[in-house]
């Protein structure tokens, strides 16, 4: 039986379907109402991973989430990432690794999500101007001073995740992946050898499962929607897979939930598995 649970870095247990911030909308005040009713939503149905960063809003993400949720119930664990920051000239995002950036996001998120230790902290993106070590080097000391539990990586390769873990341990890996895009399968290999988590994010394609014929005849047997189908196989495929579907829409986020609760058959998978061929 395919395990609900998955302990990152070992010992942080969360359950594996998560829920992804991002899209709650925080451009203006009136945007708050309807994120918090998401987000508490969310845990209400028992998700106990959700995934935000400094990038999502500036900041703003972070705060609607400890406005929803704080004092957070003891088995929640909120991830963010830093490591993509914005000039103070243009407005423009840009990534940017450099230590100091690096320890001022985490000084703010701490802050913004009024917690004394980020559980999980994950580097948004390798900076390709600082060197890695130096980044993870950043990080790694944070850990060493309490205000980080465990570190992770989004958007990396095999290569840079071997690199990475040179400098320290790696418990989380974020990159895109879902049941039609499937580039990152060699990472998310390396990531069941050493039991690291496995964050897919975009892992519905963007609402366009349900193009594929194959997706639309499985959904139909089960009486589910292509998107269910599509987290269904996710959470199948990989018992290190933590899927984190966003949405700003209670609709949405309760028929992502549901889908946990979907078992597809051996044939079924074997249909699935062949969409995106060998």
């Amino acid at each position: 039986m395919t395990s609900t649970t998955f302990r990152i870095g070992g010992d942080l247990t969360v359950g594996r379907l998560g829920f992804g911030a991002m899209h709650l909308p925080t451009e203006k005040p009136e945007d708050a109402e309807a994120a918090i009713a998401v987000a508490r939503r969310a845990v209400e149905l028992g998700i106990t991973l959700i995934d935000t960063a400094h990038m999502y809003g500036a900041g703003a993400n972070e705060e609607v989430l400890a406005e929803a949720l704080h004092p957070y119930p003891k088995d929640l664990l909120i991830t963010t990432k830093v490591g993509v920051a914005r000039s103070p000239e243009t407005g423009e995002w840009a990534l940017n690794g450099r230590p100091e950036v690096l320890r001022d996001q985490v000084d703010h998120a701490l802050r913004r999500l009024r917690v004394d230790r980020l559980e999980l902290l994950q580097l948004h993106r390798i900076d390709p101007e600082t060197p890695l070590a130096d980044q993870l080097g950043a990080l790694r000391d944070l850990r060493d001073a309490g205000k980080v539990g465990r570190i992770g990586l989004s958007e990396v390769s095999v290569a840079e995740l071997v690199e990475a873990r040179e400098t320290v341990d790696i418990a989380s890996v974020q990159n895109r992946y879902n049941l039609t895009d499937r580039e990152h399968e060699p990472v998310l290999t390396a990531c069941e050898a050493a039991g690291i988590a496995f964050l897919p994010w975009r892992t519905v394609a963007w609402g366009k499962a349900g193009d594929r014929a194959e997706v639309a005849e499985v959904a139909a047997e089960l009486d589910a929607t292509p998107t269910q189908v599509c987290l269904a196989w996710l959470l199948d495929h990989s018992p290190v897979m933590l899927p984190i579907p966003g949405t700003s829409s209670i609709a949405h986020l309760e028929e992502n939930t549901a889908a946990a609760g979907l078992a597809l058959t051996p044939e079924q998978r074997a249909r699935l598995n062949a969409i995106a061929g060998p």
